[in-house]
This record gives C-alpha cells, structure tokens and sequence, in this order.
C-alpha cells in the first residue's frame, strides 16, 4: 500500500504538505499542489477514508443531483465533475431529484455528505436552511431559475453568460431571414431552463423581433427527445395545408432539438428551408446529425471543474461569487443552407 510518506519523496515535499493538498488548502502554491496531484496519480495512492473521516469529521463524499441520466449534457457534466472530486480524494454519490420529495433527499444525504451540487434545481428555502444548518455548502452548475415566486436562496453557481450568447444565435437567425421565432422549453418557472427562456425572450427584443402574440410560439418538450418529437410532430400535423407562425425554433437543450429535427423528417419538412432548429448545449449528437444542429456551445469541462472547485472553497470555509464563462455560437446546416 502507498503512503503519504513515498507520495510526499515523489514530489519533493514534506507529508504535511500532501495533507493540505488532499484537504484542499489554499496555502500550497499551484506548481506544489500539481506536483502533489501528479505523485498520487503516478503511485495510485489512496487514503485511508475511514481513518480519515473519524479523525476529520468528513464523508469524503459529494452529492451531485441530476434531472435526466438520460441527457448527454448532464452526462457530460458529471464526467469532469467527477473527475475533479477524484483528484481531492472524494466520491460522487449521484441521485435523480424530485422537487416533491425533498423530505426524503434531506433524510437521504443527512450525515452521508460534505456537500451538494446541483444542476439547476432550485431547493425550497426549508431544504436549503437545513443543509446550512448543517453545514453542507451547496453550488449549482447552471443558475437556478431567479423566477421562483421571489424566494430566492442565493446559491453560488456557475454558469454560461446567456445573454450575449442567446443574442448571437437570434442575431444569425435573422440574418437567414427569419422573423418570427419559437421557443421550446420545460414547464415551470423553478427549473434552469427558465433562465435559457428569459435569454430569448431580452435577445428577441434586443434584436428587434417579432415578441406579439409569442404565448402561440413557446412550447413545452419537457427536456426529453421523445416529448419534443411528438409536440412539434402534432403541431407539424394540425397545420397540414397552412405555415406555422413561426420560420425557426430555438431548444432550451439539445435533446429536444433533435427531437424536433425528427418530427420535421418524418413528415417531409426540409430543414432549414421550411424550418430552422438550434439548440442550446451542443452535445456530441448535434454535430452528428443530419443536418448538423446549430447551437450555443456549453462548455461543459470548465463548467463542471470549475464548479467542483467552488464546492470545495466553500466547503473550506471561502466565500464565492458567480462565475459566468463565455460560451459560443456554433452554426451548422439545421439554419444554415450555406453548411
């Protein structure tokens, strides 16, 4: 078994050193603290977690609470953030959150966890004060919906700027002539996507686009490949013989882009030239696609380390503020006959 004695010669430094690398402390210099990571790498060192936890009064375990396994960009997501924990010595325990049973999650993770990362949700303020009361920091990759009937619980979150992104890819669409716009998102104002949906809604009028008579043009997905596929596909069939109010539909996720992209194949409406589809996350699936979907690229490593470090901060006791990255445009065939 390696100890913390042949980790601390491989990299040159003292034992008490490796300690602080494996607590996270912020008082080892970056080049030191890479060397420490690169020695555990290179011996495979484990700590002793039970030791551990008696002696430091810690799980060595994160809870990251996801929406749809289902979903690549969630996927995506929990590969860095778990690759990120390993490096600190941690585990990622993974659970499916359901809004109305945050009773259970709160007895579930009682005791089992030192902190909470979610993807988007928003707690009620009752889970929230319990995990502060607690002690158990909580960080969201994507910013929870502020459209929550103003109870805010102010979590720290990382995130991509929207606005200028969303802006970029309805600057595009009208640029291919499109005037008239329709959104898909996921019902409620609680969830992430409401943040995507408040996006379009400043960038269409920033943009000068048509917004009257919108409610007709915001549609429900639910997220899932599936749903979006058949509410574009009745819609699609409910207007046989006329046009849709609307040229172009942005996705809140990739998913339901590709749902849409289906729906247009199976009954004959040509993409982009009867409809022009983008989504918001550019998952591997989009390029893949026939046409290739246009999207807001995501980046989905640097959101998913830099939200675990954040975690980690503030398990240590450091204050955080929002961290907002840049984000792109990625234009491809579905609105683009020029790809």
């Amino acid at each position: 078994m390696v100890t913390r004695q042949e980790v601390a010669d491989r990299a040159g430094v003292s034992v008490a050193v490796v300690s602080y690398v494996l607590n996270n402390r912020k008082i080892v210099k970056e080049e030191t603290k890479l060397r420490v990571q690169e020695a555990i790498r290179e011996l495979g060192y484990r700590p002793n977690q039970i030791a551990r936890s008696l002696k430091t009064k810690k799980t060595q375990q994160i809870a990251v609470l996801i929406h749809y396994i289902g979903n690549p960009f969630e996927a995506g997501l929990l590969l860095h953030i778990e690759t990120t924990a390993k490096l600190h010595g941690y585990f990622v325990f993974v659970q499916t959150y359901e809004s109305d049973r945050e009773e259970d999650l709160r007895a579930l993770l009682m005791g089992r966890v030192d902190g909470v990362l979610l993807l988007g949700q928003s707690f009620s303020q009752e889970t929230f004060e319990y995990f502060s009361a607690l002690e158990v920091p909580i960080v969201s990759v994507m910013q929870p919906s502020d459209w929550d009937g103003g109870k805010r619980n102010n979590t720290p979150y990382v995130d991509i700027e929207w606005l200028p992104n969303m802006s970029s890819l309805l600057s595009h669409l009208r640029q291919q002539g499109h005037e008239k716009i329709a959104f898909m998102t996921v019902g409620g104002n609680n969830l992430h996507y409401a943040v995507r949906y408040h996006a379009f809604c400043e960038g269409m009028r920033l943009e000068c686009l048509d917004l009257n008579g919108s409610a007709s043009r915001i549609l429900d997905g639910s997220g899932r490949f599936e749903q979006a596929r058949a509410v574009l596909g009745r819609l699609l069939d409910d207007v046989v013989g006329a046009h849709l109010d609307f040229t172009a539909i942005v996705c809140a996720n990739d998913l339901m882009a590709a749902g849409c992209l289906a729906a247009c194949h199976e009954r004959g409406i040509r993409v982009p030239h009867d409809l022009a589809i983008a989504g918001c996350e550019n998952i591997l699936m989009s390029s893949q696609l026939s046409p290739a979907i246009t999207a807001i690229d995501y980046p989905r490593q640097l959101a998913g380390e830099a939200a675990m470090n954040m975690l980690f901060d503030r398990m240590n006791g450091f204050k955080t503020d929002p961290i907002l990255l840049s984000g792109s445009l990625i234009v491809r065939g579905s609105t683009s006959s020029d790809e």
